[in-house]
């Protein structure tokens, strides 16, 4: 048994900045390095795509893994990350070096063989914490993340000999990676997995089921989230098992690169603030509002979204009440892209009020930090949340976030009220039920308090004030680790 510090390989198929669809590219990339900062041995593993080993030139290639069980031979390289945390890249080009994203290609559609390019990421992860680990560092606990690594304990519980301990995080229940039945053979998979008590899940084989069935911890991203996901809606079908193994999930809030997302040093913004220096936010919004071609109109309050246009990011119910918040009168700057029809009834919205709202489709990280920076107050209705990063982003900013009280969403934000400015706890606006007409009601209220400047500055500065950094949840997986080491 090697000794040291504990040795963890971080299972992901996102890793910001070499790719990134959502927020677990951001955690993937954050929480390695925070768990390294307190001596853990934390290691990455991720798919070699195109645009990964474009971005890596300086990786070598540490093991060869021939073809077998219907997969194809590849290399493993490593590199390390700007955070100097070592970064494993599966060297496939027959599954990875293609056009378009991770998970589909250029015209939006799922890989064909998704099942393969994960299947063999779950598999390489739990060769590097089994007896047929070919490298001089084995891991202690692998630590699996949505479904594209969901195969990984269930490879484990099926290997012989010793093995590492898995943890399972989800990010997104409503994601679980769901195939056909006859891909558990080509998969490497024995056919006594394929049951209830397995991978099998209503007649088909589900990566993340596989997860949660054999990892010997499970997490999610917020205490709020693995309490909903206990039951419907948001338990997807996979209610009763969580509940089943509900003494071993876990609550634990993501949290947020406080260096890369800090106004006062933050090079993607017009002008560097702070909650002493809030003063200097308004030169954001005016550099936010040129950028975008609206109204240079410090006397309205302008509301913000990055987003996936999604029916989960109640963007619809945003897109219902635009003429009413147009009518305020305000601004609106969005960011983001996804649903087709979302996409087209916010650049029509655009298009018809060219001085009070931009829709920008698509990704830009700058115009993101911009628009954290620059608007008065940001807008994430979600139907549901596992946790969510801009709310945390938006209060760091002194930019009050407009949420639904939903898992990750609910656990960081303070509505704010009489007592709660009183107290010093407000944060944000909160609003409970799943509708448009209560999401209008908010920015109303919302707006009204912006009006108020005194009160607006004590609850950016409250916000400013929370620490949302990685620390405190790091200790908790490195605790959860631990235990999961001893048994071992």
């Amino acid at each position: 048994m090697q000794a040291g510090p504990l040795r963890i390989l971080f299972a992901t198929s996102e890793c910001a900045p070499l790719v990134k669809t959502g927020g677990l590219g951001d955690v993937s990339a954050a929480l390695p390095a925070a768990l390294a900062a307190l001596g853990v041995d934390a290691r990455i593993l991720l798919p070699g795509y195109r645009q990964v080993l474009a971005r890596l030139p300086a990786c070598r290639e540490i093991a060869r893994f021939a073809a077998s069980a219907g997969f194809p031979g590849l290399r493993l390289l490593q590199g390390r990350m700007a955070s100097n945390v070592p970064l494993y890249a599966l060297d496939c080009p027959e599954l990875y070096d293609r056009p378009g994203g991770p998970y589909q290609d250029e015209a939006g559609e799922d890989w064909a063989d998704n099942a393969r390019r994960f299947g063999l990421l779950s598999r390489v992860a739990a060769l590097l914490g089994s007896a047929g680990n070919p490298l001089d560092w084995q891991a202690q606990v692998v630590h699996c993340n949505e479904w594209q690594t969901g195969l990984a304990p269930a490879y484990l519980h099926y290997a012989a000999g010793a093995r590492a301990a898995t943890l399972q995080t989800i990010h997104n229940l409503a994601f679980q990676g769901i195939f056909e039945a006859e891909l558990v053979a080509a998969l490497g998979l024995p056919p006594s997995s394929f049951g209830a008590d397995g991978v099998e899940y209503f007649g088909k084989l589900s990566f993340l089921k596989a997860g949660l069935q054999f990892a010997d911890a499970i997490t999610t991203v917020s205490p709020g989230y693995a309490l909903e996901i206990q039951s419907e809606p948001l338990g997807f079908g996979l209610q009763g098992l969580l509940i089943a193994r509900k003494d071993r999930l876990y609550g634990i809030l993501n949290g947020i690169d406080t260096g890369l997302w800090n106004p006062a040093t933050d090079p993607l913004i017009a002008f560097g603030y702070s909650a002493d220096t809030l003063a200097a936010k308004a030169g954001n919004k005016r550099a936010l509002q040129q950028r975008l071609g609206l109204a240079p109109a410090p006397d309205l309050p302008l509301f913000g979204v990055v987003s996936r246009l999604t029916a989960q990011k109640g963007l619809d119910w945003l897109l219902e009440i635009a003429p009413q918040l147009l009518a305020l009168p305000g601004q609106l700057a969005l960011l983001g892209g996804g649903d087709p029809e979302l996409e087209r009834g916010f650049l029509a919205l655009a298009g018809a009020h060219g001085k009070q709202v931009s829709t920008t489709i698509g990704f830009d990280e700058g115009l993101a930090h911009l628009i954290e920076a620059g608007a008065d107050a940001f807008l994430m209705p979600s139907r549901f949340e596992p946790c969510g990063m801009n709310q945390m982003y938006s209060q760091r900013y002194g930019t009050p976030p407009i949420v639904r009280a939903t898992g990750g969403l609910a656990d960081t934000v303070v509505d704010c009220t009489a007592a709660t400015l009183a107290d010093g706890s407000a944060s944000g606006f909160v609003f409970q039920e799943a509708s448009a007409a209560a999401l209008l009601a908010t920015v109303e209220r919302a707006a009204r308090a912006w009006r108020d400047k005194a009160s607006w500055r004590a609850l950016q500065r409250n916000g400013m004030a929370k620490d949302f950094g990685w620390e405190a949840s790091a200790r908790r997986y490195a605790a959860i680790y631990a235990r999961l080491a001893q048994k071992q």
